[in-house]
């Protein structure tokens, strides 16, 4: 298959790497320091499943690499709507582009640039960053990667895209029966998680340790899945004792990307996370005030960034 991921970062640049080492024809479209060093040195991983180095074309312009039989989207949410109108030279008439994003909206923002039926759902359970330009590090989680499409209908290119990854050495992938369902059970993960410890600046490990904050984190997911179920999601009844079991066996001094982006000056996906629980739970009229005080904490923090 052709490929272009577009964010060529933790989560793109180490899917990039590894469907290259399958045999498959990689495109990275990347930028600033980044982009001169995958152009100039090639792309390195450094993973717990084993190191890997490639040399890939790389570029800032998606004319340059043409139409693509997936793109792999993985830009921060709160890029999505500008980089979605760069990606019209990289679609054919059965172009798969697969949201490996943070938050339950990215999918709709991209339907209304590019058109629902190009669009993919993705989640990713990776804990992976440019360690360095040219350099992704992947220090933890099970590398697995559910997509699916959002209408779940076993499509053709689903499948080939299934197969692509599948067969890809340090990737536990996974086609889902209802995408959405895997969208809202990681956002109300990473809610809690990434929340908690940017609010605290503390890792999981002490937040385990304190009992009201740890009863905080467990209404942040306990919220996210009353949102979900109000607008129609089944997700499993056992979500959040699934997710609370998941986070106390974590290592005990894992933060989240929102604390890293907080704590270095950079912007924020506060609006993908707990704004939008907040903007949903309004059309839905469920009450999220773990969220609410989430987001109002946070806010300041996210403005001051941006500028």
């Amino acid at each position: 298959m052709k490929f272009a991921v577009f964010g060529a970062g933790g989560i793109g640049g180490y899917l990039g790497a590894r469907l290259a080492d399958a045999g498959h024809e990689v495109h990275l479209v990347a930028r600033g320091d980044h982009l001169a060093a995958l152009r100039g040195d090639g792309l390195r991983v450094e993973s717990i499943r084993g190191d890997t180095s490639v040399e890939l074309p790389a570029t800032d312009d998606p004319a340059d690499i043409g139409p693509c039989d997936a793109v792999l989207f993985c830009v921060k949410a709160h890029d999505t709507r500008d980089a979605a109108t760069d990606l019209e030279p990289l679609l054919g008439d059965d172009t798969a582009v697969v949201s490996f994003q943070n938050g339950v909206d990215n999918e709709r923002w991209l339907a209304e640039a590019i058109g629902e039926d190009h669009v993919v759902g993705g989640v990713a359970y990776i804990f992976s960053t440019i360690g360095a330009p040219g350099v992704v590090e992947h220090t933890g989680g099970p590398a697995r990667f559910l997509y699916g499409e959002l209408d779940g209908e076993r499509t053709a290119r689903i499948e080939r895209l299934d197969d692509a990854l599948s067969e890809s050495e340090g990737v536990d992938a996974v086609l889902a029966e209802d995408v959405t369902i895997e969208l809202w059970r990681k956002f109300a993960f990473i809610c809690a998680q990434a929340g908690m410890t940017a609010t605290t600046r503390l890792p999981v490990g002490e937040l385990r340790e304190t009992d009201a904050s740890w009863e905080m984190y467990r209404r942040i997911i306990e919220e996210v899945c009353a949102v979900g179920s109000a607008e129609g999601v089944a997700l499993p009844d056992d979500t959040v004792d699934e997710w609370l079991e998941f986070a106390r066996e974590l290592d005990p001094d894992m933060y989240s990307s929102l604390h890293y982006d907080l704590t270095h000056d950079k912007r924020l996906e506060l609006e993908a996370l707990h704004g939008s629980v907040v903007r949903h739970a309004d059309e839905v009229g469920v009450e999220t005030p773990m969220n609410e005080a989430v987001h109002a904490i946070l806010r300041p923090w996210a403005e001051r960034n941006e500028r």
